[in-house]
């Protein structure tokens, strides 16, 4: 007869829940681990249990993830927002989580939207800045949902250009709108006539925090169309029209903590002609870049500020070919990506990031997103599951950060 084992089989150890884990890690050890979690495995571990969700709510972790996520040599992320054809679509999407090879981005998460119809204006420090059709202005979390309504401007019928930033300074978020105005009175005597020549803006700017917006008054600027602020050296940086009769760009920069506008140096190459001046600016490895057209638009060459404020520093670091029509793009999109070469350039291709690859990420009149390979001179589409055919993307740090406002 066979001899029966059961006496001597052992049962599987249960196995410790996640709570005893947490009890027998120390507390620094856990925050250091959680801290290097990706936002989505974050949210995705509140889920294990009350002690969990309590602990990935505390204000430490937060921002010491943040602080991780902003200064790790990651692939940068962005939020993806559009409103057509459906409304009130919001994405974020992980390049860090891309792999060679790939012919989509590995993490595209749909996001709840706040609000009904909501457009996307900017991005600060894990927050959003958005407006609807009206005169509402919104700063969110698009992870928390978390939300606040800015206080309303009742000046214009609806925002103008809106942008976001901190003043590491004073530690508060400002939020600057920007108008150009069509037709300027100036004053000749005692009488007022049109001005259909001058170039002027008005200034807005609040401190999230205090009741109202403060006027600081006219630039002689006109931000080109769609503009994206970049920061860089404690100042916001645009590109600007100044005049109505020329193309060629101004490059200036705004400061939070003073508050003052200023003009940044640009290589002697950009001066007043058509095929040199910049187009798009954004920032490649901690230094302001830009891009400039020449050769009929064709190629597309990547100006480099290696020092911040000396004009001698500025390389051109890369040239892109633009003749690669995505292949998502149906007729209408290729015909109107042919138009944009001539009447709206600085909306025609675009760069957005380096990847730890070596590859630069594009963006195509905001229609596709294409990675380009500088070594091998490749172009591959990149897309993800319900990605739709129009919008805006900014870089964005996820996270569950909130407002801090001084009392």
């Amino acid at each position: 007869m066979e001899k029966s084992t059961m006496k001597n089989s052992k049962l599987p150890k249960k196995s410790p829940s996640a709570s005893n884990m947490m009890e027998q890690l120390p507390q620094k050890v856990i925050l250091h681990i959680l801290s290097r979690l990706p936002l989505i495995s974050l949210l995705q571990s509140k889920l294990v249990c009350r002690a969990w969700q309590i602990l990935i709510q505390d204000p430490l972790l937060i921002t010491k993830h943040f602080l991780h996520m902003a200064e790790a040599h990651n692939d940068p992320s962005f939020i993806l927002q559009s409103n057509w054809p459906i409304p009130d679509q919001l994405y974020f999407i992980d390049f860090s989580s891309h792999t060679e090879g790939d012919d989509q981005v590995i993490i595209s998460k749909k996001l709840p939207n706040f609000a009904m119809f909501m457009c996307l204006a900017d991005s600060c420090n894990g927050l959003l800045c958005m407006h609807n059709t009206s005169q509402s202005i919104y700063i969110c979390n698009p992870f928390t949902r978390l939300y606040i309504e800015l206080p309303k401007l009742t000046k214009y019928a609806r925002p103008g250009q809106l942008w976001l930033g901190f003043d590491p300074i004073s530690k508060v978020y400002k939020v600057i709108q920007i108008v150009f105005q069509r037709y300027l009175r100036r004053s000749l005597g005692n009488s007022f006539v049109p001005s259909q020549n001058l170039i002027q803006s008005e200034v807005q700017i609040l401190t999230i925090g205090s009741l109202a917006w403060r006027n600081l008054g006219m630039i002689p600027y006109r931000l080109i169309r769609p503009t994206s602020k970049v920061m860089v050296n404690g100042r916001l940086h645009w590109l600007s029209k100044p005049n109505k009769y020329t193309t060629a760009s101004s490059l200036i920069s705004f400061q939070l903590a003073t508050e003052q506008f200023q003009e940044v140096p640009k290589p002697d190459c950009c001066g007043s002609s058509l095929d040199r001046c910049f187009h798009g600016l954004v920032v490649l490895r901690g230094c302001l870049s830009a891009g400039s057209y020449h050769e009929n638009y064709e190629q597309l060459e990547i100006w480099v500020m290696k020092e911040y404020g000396v004009k001698e520093s500025w390389i051109k670091e890369f040239s892109i070919g633009t003749t690669y029509v995505p292949r998502t793009f149906n007729q209408q999109d290729i015909i109107f990506f042919n138009n944009s070469r001539l009447h709206f350039p600085n909306s025609f291709v675009g760069i957005l990031c380096i990847l730890k690859s070596g590859e630069m990420l594009l963006k195509y009149n905001g229609r596709a997103l294409v990675l380009y390979d500088p070594h091998q001179g490749t172009f591959k589409d990149l897309t993800f599951p319900e990605m739709p055919n129009q919008f805006q993307i900014v870089e964005h740090i996820g996270s569950l950060k909130w407002l801090e406002i001084p009392s």
